[in-house]
């Protein structure tokens, strides 16, 4: 492997990164499909960077129990911190945490990427969210033996607070908007869908951008399909999907939005066509 990363840094020359990082990872014998998620998951930079900046605020905390999330930033903060540029690490206190974790992950078997990257986002989650209500708990019981005859914070009784957002949420949570349009009275109807991860159609010499178009595209349904417009009785078809991307997909801000339309052409009330 050390004449291979010789080259991979002849190759990249002055083009390598700088302070970054270009490290395998051992195989266990079936684990190539955890490290192919681990390696990507490190190239995306937004994760990386909340995932090292996590272990830096929490590596003291000596009595802190072991979990999915802790071993993950631990192999993040190996790799980020070596001396070479290239070479390999054996993620072995991760592959037995994920073992003890997940009993379908225990098998000689390969898996599934997806599956395993669905799973690791999931416990990822989870464990934020513990935090974070744990961090909240202590503030909370204070502040309520102040104002025990009344709201706390300012929230009227009976409010409801959003769930928190995790910084996983924040890299790789977008927003699928399926909107339909009547085609008699022209009413609008939207149904929000959040999503971690989406299902695209890769064809050969495909961009990202053009699967997200075909992802995105109008179709046009059969009339069982239909959907019921409750204002003027008549069915609806699908005018157009819009799409709002996380972080890592439109690659400048949480905020930002790429909207992929196919604006349908409706050609009469019965029969429809769609370009």
């Amino acid at each position: 492997m050390g004449a291979a990363s010789s080259r991979l840094e002849k190759a990249l020359g002055e083009q390598f990164p700088e302070g970054e990082r270009y490290f395998g990872l051992e195989n266990f014998g079936n684990t190539c499909y955890c490290n192919s998620v681990l390696q990507a998951l490190y190239f995306c930079v937004p994760f990386r960077e909340q995932l090292l900046e996590y272990y830096a605020n929490n590596k003291s905390a000596s009595d802190g129990e072991e979990n999915m999330l802790t071993c993950l930033a631990d192999l993040f903060s190996q790799i980020s911190n070596q001396k070479k540029k290239t070479g390999v690490i054996a993620p072995k206190r991760f592959i037995q945490r994920l073992k003890k974790q997940n009993e379908l992950f225990r098998s000689y078997m390969h898996q599934d990427a997806h599956e395993f990257l669905n799973f690791l986002l999931n416990e990822l989650v989870d464990i934020l969210e513990k935090e974070c209500k744990a961090n909240k708990e202590p503030s909370q019981n204070s502040s309520s033996n102040k104002n025990s005859n009344g709201p706390v914070n300012g929230q009227p009784n009976g409010s409801h607070k959003e769930p928190d957002t995790t910084w996983v949420h924040k890299c790789f949570q977008g927003i699928l908007t399926n909107q339909t349009k009547c085609l008699r009275c022209e009413t609008v109807t939207d149904r929000d869908e959040t999503f971690l991860d989406l299902s695209l159609d890769i064809e050969q010499n495909s961009s990202i951008t053009s699967c997200l178009k075909n992802f995105s595209s109008t179709e046009t349904l059969n009339a069982e399909d239909k959907f019921f417009c409750d204002k003027c009785c008549r069915y609806v078809i699908p005018f157009f999907y819009c799409m709002l991307f996380p972080h890592v997909i439109s690659g400048i801000s949480i905020s930002s939005w790429l909207t992929f339309c196919n604006m349908a052409t409706l050609s009469g009330p019965h029969h429809d066509s769609v370009e």
